[in-house]
């Protein structure tokens, strides 16, 4: 079996799984590598670029180098080569339990337990909840929705696209890396650097086949194209503007504004606040937002799936021609 249909098969099956199981409970190869990857910093942390710089070496590069050995452990039989893309798409991934979580605080908020939903928050990314009130929560859920549609599932399924298990594994490693020093903390600023920077490199197509399949799939195609060009490049973030844009005008809602991280307050720039409304803690936009996000995730699957079988067949036309 080409490897083309190889991915095909296998990303279907892993995100299926992941649809119908969530992420592994016990063992999760992400926490793992975590584990790994802190266990590498505690040896090399140095104040400077160079040595954060190794470590994102070792660590991202140490995971491609696994799933490529894997990769070529099973490549004479078909279905293990699916049954481990399968798998490597189901760890990597993370689609259903960002439902859930949005979900379950989404739930909270229109039974008017601002609490529990302040509790669950940290759960899905890392705002003050204390420092939201309902709507504010609201808002901070939408937004990572939007940008971890493009973190768990989009980026991942294009890298696997590209380069198989390796791409899927070594995509998650990256990501996961900058979420655990890619801040802009004392601690982080120099030695996160590089696995900021490459995560950022690794995630422009993802987010902006993210962008792409919002505008699709959303409700107003033409509020989310209008967001994206007028607010997208005023984010911080090179690759959550686009996404969390595209959603903005998709949704009609108005993303971005002041937040607090970790006490720093940041205010960063309105996203479609010229055409969108606020978001409402009970007007249902957290459910609309994860159900956005799941046919995103399904387009994208098309797509990369779609976009590697035309690939192989435009280099087989070429080489007979």
């Amino acid at each position: 079996m080409r490897a083309e249909r190889v991915f095909a098969y296998g990303a279907a099956a892993g995100l299926l799984g992941d649809l119908l199981l969530g992420d592994p409970r016990r063992g999760h190869p992400v926490a793992a590598f975590g584990r790994a990857a802190g266990a590498v910093e505690r040896v090399l942390w140095r104040d400077h670029r160079g040595w954060g710089a190794l470590h994102t070496a070792v660590c991202a590069g140490g995971a491609a180098a696994l799933g490529l050995a894997a990769d070529r452990a099973v490549r004479r039989s078909p279905a293990a080569s699916v049954a481990l893309t399968a798998a490597a798409t189901w760890s990597v991934v993370g689609g259903t339990s960002l439902a859930r979580e949005a979900s379950a605080i989404g739930r909270a908020l229109e039974a008017g337990d601002v609490e529990a939903a302040r509790a669950r928050l940290p759960h899905l990314c890392g705002r003050d909840p204390q420092a939201l009130d309902a709507d504010g929560i609201a808002r901070a859920v939408v937004e990572s929705v939007a940008e971890n549609t493009s973190d768990a599932v989009v980026g991942a399924l294009v890298w696997g696209a590209v380069a198989g298990v390796p791409g899927l594994v070594g995509f998650r490693a990256v990501n996961t890396l900058d979420a655990m020093v890619g801040h802009k903390s004392t601690e982080y600023r120099r030695y996160g650097w590089a696995s900021a920077r490459l995560d950022d490199l690794a995630g422009w197509p993802g987010a902006r086949l993210t962008a792409v399949l919002a505008t699709v799939a959303g409700g107003d195609p033409r509020g989310a194209v209008r967001a994206w060009r007028a607010d997208a490049a005023q984010h911080p973030s090179p690759n959550a503007g686009p996404v969390e844009a595209s959603f903005a005008g998709a949704l009609g809602v108005r993303l971005g504004g002041t937040l607090s991280y970790g006490g720093r307050v940041e205010h960063r720039p309105v996203l479609n606040g010229a055409a969108g409304r606020a978001v409402r803690a009970g007007g249902g936009d957290i459910d609309r937002a994860v159900r956005l996000s799941r046919r995103v995730g399904w387009l994208a699957l098309s797509v990369c799936a779609g976009a590697r079988l035309l690939g192989r067949r435009v280099l087989t036309q070429g080489r007979d021609s």
